[in-house]
């Protein structure tokens, strides 16, 4: 028995030239869009190109050009379904533009997060973002050391960075204690995160700038995840004289609280209101919904590779950009019986 293998020889730049009759320089205007070549010979060109299943050598391209039209992004980790949405954002950008992004893992470790940074510089990436950043003020500098333009999206920790996109947590973290005040809370608890993000000392502040005064028993620390959302909150709700609302870091650490309610035999929101922020795609199934701040998470990232953009063509955009927070109101708040 014979076996026949048919082999398909993809054509060079050069093999299109031939076939044109004219030099692989003009091919490479003609394909490129070049205002040198004129209209009509540009189209024959390129339907040769067509005909002939010319596929452009992208790496020869970037060879030539110093560009390889990707983009890396760091992201702590790809099971946040915030981080998914941000990461949609950059995506969708990045395509419109003709780049390609590729992923990689810190797992919210900062030394590791340099290490991903520096792989994507000797993998030649045209420029980096990284999402939720744990580098901070220490290695900040050797950040921003790097030979390739790095824009951060969320950025946990104090100190300064050249470029960034961020939410106004302050302003959002107002908004929602503004709302349970309107409603008549007065002891209005705040779970936050003991890992030192910046994020949480902006939604803090926030919280202490509305209330009138802060009983220190009120104010508890979880890890940003349910479980050490629900044992905060029961240790909250376990006082002698417990909060009748709670907000909570983020939405993960509010589904523990709700959980915490649950298991304590309390009713949500009729004997306490719970509050999140980032408005995950899960806060609109928990029972009841959550109330909660949405971030504009893609709009985030979008706006973090348009920066990102601006940098590669030689342009100063603005050096840190602050997205408004939108309050949702849900069934998780109401007003205290």
């Amino acid at each position: 028995m014979v076996s026949l293998w048919i082999i398909q020889i993809v054509p060079s730049i050069k093999d299109i030239a031939r076939i044109a009759g004219v030099s692989h320089c003009t091919v490479s205007r003609a394909l490129h869009h070049s205002p040198l070549i004129s209209p009509a010979t540009a189209e024959r060109i390129r339907d040769i190109a067509r005909r002939h299943g010319y596929v452009p050598n992208a790496v020869a391209r970037s060879l030539v050009s110093r560009s390889t039209h990707t983009v890396g992004v760091v992201v702590t980790t790809i099971a946040d379904p915030f981080i998914g949405e941000v990461v949609e954002g950059i995506e969708s950008m990045a395509n419109e533009h003709g780049y390609s992004v590729i992923l990689a893992n810190s797992k919210a470790d900062p030394e590791l997060e340099l290490k991903v940074v520096d792989g994507f510089t000797q993998r030649r990436v045209d420029g980096i973002l990284v999402t939720a950043s744990r580098v901070g003020a220490v290695h900040g500098k050797r950040l921003a050391g790097t030979n390739v333009p790095i824009v951060l999206i969320n950025n946990q920790h104090p100190g300064e960075f050249a470029h960034s996109v961020g939410i106004d947590n302050v302003t959002a973290s107002r908004a929602i204690v503004r709302h349970l005040l309107d409603l008549g809370h007065r002891r209005i608890a705040y779970i936050g995160d003991r890992s030192g993000y910046q994020s949480d000392a902006e939604r803090y502040a926030g919280y202490r700038a509305m209330m009138p005064a802060v009983d220190p028993k009120l104010v508890m620390r979880g890890d940003g995840k349910p479980e050490q959302g629900e044992c905060a909150a029961i240790q909250l709700l376990g006082l002698s004289r417990p909060p009748s609302a709670i907000i909570c870091y983020n939405d993960m650490t509010a589904l523990g609280a709700l959980r915490a309610a649950a298991t304590l035999g309390l009713r949500v929101p009729e004997d306490v209101s719970i509050a999140g922020f980032d408005d995950l795609f899960v806060a609109s199934y928990t029972s009841p919904p959550l109330t909660t701040i949405r971030q504009p998470k893609q709009e985030m990232g979008r706006r973090a590779m348009s920066i990102l953009l601006q940098l590669l063509a030689g342009e100063e955009p603005e050096s840190r950009i602050l997205l408004p927070g939108e309050l949702i109101v849900r069934g998780s708040t109401a007003p205290p019986l």
